[in-house]
């Protein structure tokens, strides 16, 4: 049975991409390094870095610019900034914010292909503890001493920043090894829960394969008392808070112990306990909701925020431009975070918009906004932790716009090769996947062996297949739980329908 919803073909390549070779280049491009493949730029320059390191290994140059879905260029940058049209007139083309380049090392902000330089608008002077068990001080100082360019990043990153106490599913403070799991339990939970769907164990499901950087980057970055409404495709952030495969099972089973009582579509999460609201179908109804909840957080001087997450194709319904427009009003501290993902089901962006993808809408409502790499997990965490800063200080609203790839297709319900070429899914999986990115860096740090990372995927995957087993042993839940909770007291019209429904079952046992 554990074996019956293994995926039916490899849906991974346990290899790492065999990027471009260094000495494949022009000779011009080439740059050297010495102990560390980042420290050629420690003095600031390529020049300066040579001279003061062994010129004995060869390194690519980091890319200057992002090829979006439809073949959309968008200019790279190293440098973390708010752009807040109260303050400043954007010039040209948002620029995508990234740390960590494909090949899983941390880019060289001397290939930007964005350079406009002003003072940064996301500085906060906070202070950040350290506990006596900060297993994550040895790998933060390095970076720190080998990348100075990101070194505020690294000092402040919550993913490079130890608990206070054991996480409960890894019994470890170290919170960025806990993001790796994390990721790849997402990534295996996805991959059973869609073959027991296509098993007909399941009645529905959709993955969010190849968006885990968001996912995870997000949730390290929030605090538990920031209220989260998601569209039905970030269900890393609620695994992050603390939902068990246990309770993801047994939702999409509908079993007694689901919170939903059986009530939503598998996928369709929500926990009271996590602040994480219930998920609903219709798009981008959770916009005007979580601006509501961002306004309560106000009025009640809470040092919290919504965070309210959505697809592109979500932007092009009323209820975004509403949303912008009453937070932006009421001066909300709500983070609108757009999952730039390439397709709105079967509709390419190119057919979804014709400006400078969704961040560029921010000013309009008078908005700040920020770009980023939703496939570098860094990028995101650092992203998420600026953007709730500003929306803190400034109480107001921004939008975030993560640019990443849909590699699945949009749910069980749908066949993207209908839409989209095969070849298309394959470069993006192979080239901008977030989880063989983070797998890259953590090997060159030397913090996850191969061994290691063939055993974690091991070890998830028969967490995911138990706990699905165990939710399918499972009943039903209780029929009467079906007029429970609309309200307080039953009305008569429900009363009535209850005792129809009864009626009815006691009239064809055989057939309930």
């Amino acid at each position: 049975h554990l074996s019956s919803v293994l995926p039916l073909r490899a849906e991974e390549d346990d290899e790492f991409d065999e990027w471009e070779s260094p000495q494949s280049r022009p000779k011009g491009d080439k740059a050297k390094l010495g102990s560390s493949r980042n420290s050629r730029f420690l003095k600031g320059s390529m020049v300066d870095a040579q001279e003061n390191m062994r010129l004995d290994i060869s390194i690519p140059r980091s890319p200057s610019e992002i090829i979006s879905t439809g073949g959309v260029a968008m200019p790279i940058t190293s440098e973390l900034q708010i752009f807040d049209p109260k303050k400043e007139k954007f010039p040209g083309k948002w620029p995508v914010y990234r740390m960590m380049d494909e090949t899983g090392l941390f880019r060289n902000p001397i290939d930007d292909g964005y350079h406009e330089m002003r003072p940064s608008t996301t500085h906060r002077s906070e202070h950040l503890e350290t506990y006596p068990n900060d297993v994550l001080q040895p790998i933060r100082h390095r970076l720190q001493q080998e990348l100075p360019h990101f070194a505020e990043q690294f000092s402040s990153l919550p993913l490079l920043r130890s608990a206070k106490y054991d996480y409960a599913d890894t019994c470890s403070t170290d919170t960025l090894m806990r993001a790796h799991r994390q990721m790849t339990r997402l990534r295996e939970m996805d991959a059973i829960l869609l073959n027991a769907q296509r098993q007909g164990r399941l009645s529905f499901y959709a993955t969010c394969r190849g968006e885990e950087a968001i996912h995870i980057g997000s949730a390290a970055a929030l605090d538990l008392g920031d209220v989260v409404s998601a569209q039905y495709r970030e269900a890393g952030l609620l695994m992050w808070r603390g939902f068990t495969l246990e309770q993801f099972t047994n939702q999409c089973v509908a079993n007694n112990l689901d919170l939903g009582k059986g009530r939503q579509m598998p996928i369709h999460y929500g926990s009271r306990a996590l602040n994480y609201q219930t998920i609903s179908s219709p798009l981008g109804t959770q916009l005007p909701q979580a601006v509501g909840v961002g306004y309560r957080l106000k009025i009640e001087t809470k040092p919290n925020v919504a965070v309210v997450f959505f697809g592109d194709g979500a932007a092009s319904t009323t209820d975004f431009h509403s949303a912008c427009n009453f937070a932006a009003t009421l001066k909300a501290p709500v983070i609108f975070f757009c999952r730039n993902n390439g397709y709105a089901i079967s509709t390419p962006v190119t057919e979804q918009y014709a400006g400078d993808g969704i961040v560029c809408r921010a000013p309009g409502y008078g908005m700040a906004g920020l770009r980023v790499d939703g496939n570098d997990v860094f990028a995101v965490n650092a992203a998420m932790k600026a953007a709730r800063d500003y929306a803190l200080e400034n109480s107001a609203p921004i939008l975030v716009e993560a640019i990443t790839y849909r590699q699945g297709h949009h749910s069980t319900s749908d066949d993207s090769s209908r839409y989209r070429d095969v070849q298309e899914v394959e470069d993006q999986a192979s080239h901008q996947d977030p989880l063989k990115r983070l797998d890259s860096f953590l090997i060159h740090q030397g913090l996850l062996s191969e061994t290691e990372k063939i055993q974690i995927r091991a070890e998830e995957k028969i967490a995911v297949l138990q706990a699905l087993e165990a939710a399918e042993e499972l009943p039903p839940p209780s029929l009467n739980e079906l007029f429970e909770d609309v309200y307080v007291e039953k009305p008569p019209s429900l009363v009535e329908q209850e005792a129809s429904l009864l009626a009815h079952i006691a009239k064809y046992p055989a057939n309930y």
